[in-house]
Order: C-alpha cells, then sequence, then structure tokens
C-alpha cells in the first residue's frame, strides 16, 4: 500500500466494489518492466537447451529501471524465452546456468512488485551459492508476460514454466531416428550436462561426440567434429534406411 495515491485508492476499492477484483489489486502489484525481450537471428547448426511454446531466440536487454547491468560474461548465463499459457497468456521465462554440471535447477516464483530484469541479479547469486541452477518467469501482466494479473492466470502460468522446464527433456524420448549427439566439454553457453542428459534419455542415440575443449561457437574447429558426421551420414544413417 505504501506509495498509493488517494486516486489509487479509489479505483483500488472501488472501480468495482468486487471482493475478488480488490484481492487482485491487492496482491498484484506489477511494476514497469525493467527488460525486454530482443528476437536474434538462431545460429546454424545450434540449439537451445529449453524452449517454450513459441518459436526463436531472443536475448535479454535490460532497461535503466533494472537493478543492474551485466558483462557478456553474465549475459552468456542467461536465457530468456517465451512460452504460453493454458489460458493463452505469453509468459517470459529465464532460465540462468548459474553453475557448470548443476544437478538441481530451482523453480523459482519471484514476489508480487518485482519481474524478471529486477531479480536476475539475485538469481545469479543464489544459484552460486546454493550450486544450482535457476529457472524464473513473470506472471501475466509483468514484465513481457501478456495478460492481466489474476489468481487463475497465476496458476496457468505456474503451471506453464515448470512444463517449460521440463519438455526440452521429454521429448526427446519419442525420438524414433538415429540420434547423434554432439557437445564440446567447455561449453559455455550450454553446459556439457545437457548433452549428457539428452544422450542418456534418447532411444536412438548412436554413439555420441564429446568434443575435449571444445566451446559453444567453436566445435565445428576441431577435426573429430566433421569426421564423425560424415561416418553418422555416411553409415548410421544409412544402415536405418536399409
Amino acid at each position: 500500500m505504501n506509495g498509493l495515491s488517494v486516486s489509487e485508492l479509489c479505483c483500488l476499492f472501488c472501480c468495482p466494489p468486487c471482493p475478488s477484483r480488490i484481492a487482485a489489486k491487492l496482491a498484484f502489484l506489477p511494476p514497469e518492466p525493467t527488460y525486454a525481450m530482443v528476437p536474434e537471428p538462431e545460429p546454424v547448426g545450434s540449439t537451445s537447451s529449453l524452449r517454450g511454446g513459441t518459436a526463436g531466440r531472443w536475448k535479454l536487454h535490460l532497461t535503466d529501471r533494472a537493478d543492474f547491468q551485466y558483462a557478456q560474461r553474465e549475459l552468456d548465463t542467461i536465457e530468456v524465452f517465451l512460452t504460453k499459457s493454458g489460458r493463452g497468456n505469453r509468459v517470459g521465462c529465464m532460465y540462468i546456468r548459474c553453475v557448470p554440471g548443476a544437478r538441481f535447477t530451482v523453480l523459482f516464483s519471484h514476489g508480487n512488485a518485482v519481474d524478471l530484469g529486477q531479480m536476475s541479479s539475485f538469481y545469479i547469486g543464489l544459484g552460486t551459492r546454493i550450486n544450482c541452477n535457476i529457472f524464473s518467469y513473470d506472471y501475466s501482466g509483468y514484465g513481457v508476460s501478456t495478460g492481466k494479473p489474476s489468481e487463475k492466470n497465476l496458476y496457468a502460468d505456474i503451471d506453464a514454466a515448470w512444463q517449460a522446464l521440463r519438455t526440452s527433456i521429454e521429448k526427446v524420448s519419442k525420438i524414433t531416428s538415429p540420434v547423434l549427439i554432439i557437445h564440446g566439454t567447455e561449453d559455455e553457453v550450454i553446459d556439457f550436462s545437457h548433452g549428457l542428459a539428452l544422450y542418456e534419455r534418447c532411444p536412438k542415440a548412436v554413439e555420441p561426440l564429446w568434443v575435449e575443449g571444445a566451446g559453444h561457437n567453436d566445435i565445428e574447429l576441431y577435426s573429430q567434429y566433421l569426421e564423425r558426421l560424415r561416418k553418422f551420414i555416411s553409415q548410421e544413417l544409412t544402415s536405418q534406411r536399409n
């Protein structure tokens, strides 16, 4: 209630005098957005570790209202994307790879007067201290999420976030064609543990290629990368078709 003007108080309780709407207005106090998601081209041959119900790759842009601005090294650990809730709202999601090889990811629901832009620096610090990655989302009407804040939308928002967090990994079990997984052990953008998890869950995975020392953007410079692709195309895919 701190900081509300008389006119805002009148609007809160009198427009209209409906208990459920009054409760919603008291419970949800979305700030002016402190960030934006800017579309960027999808790199050739790359895949995102997490992806919601909308296509494309997004880049985090923090406004002057955000509490903290990041160096490129920190931005490389943050993945943002959009998914859609069961009530039709677009939900902004943020996944922060705080710790390389982390065994757990915390699904974090933030408070009622902040958005992902304000919380991101806290998430980085929290994940680093508890040795976990952090996944969070914005409620309807917060940040880039569409719709209006309400109890029903809140339930749909967290369900959409939970489904988005689970499905990079669950869809792979339904693949019926041969799959070659190649991953650099020093990937600074998508941790090597993601490649291992995909390989373990993919029923049609052939022998993977773990490129020792390769990062996210230089893996194709290693000779074994091209050699392994040639073998996959000329032998393993051919045998599957026969």
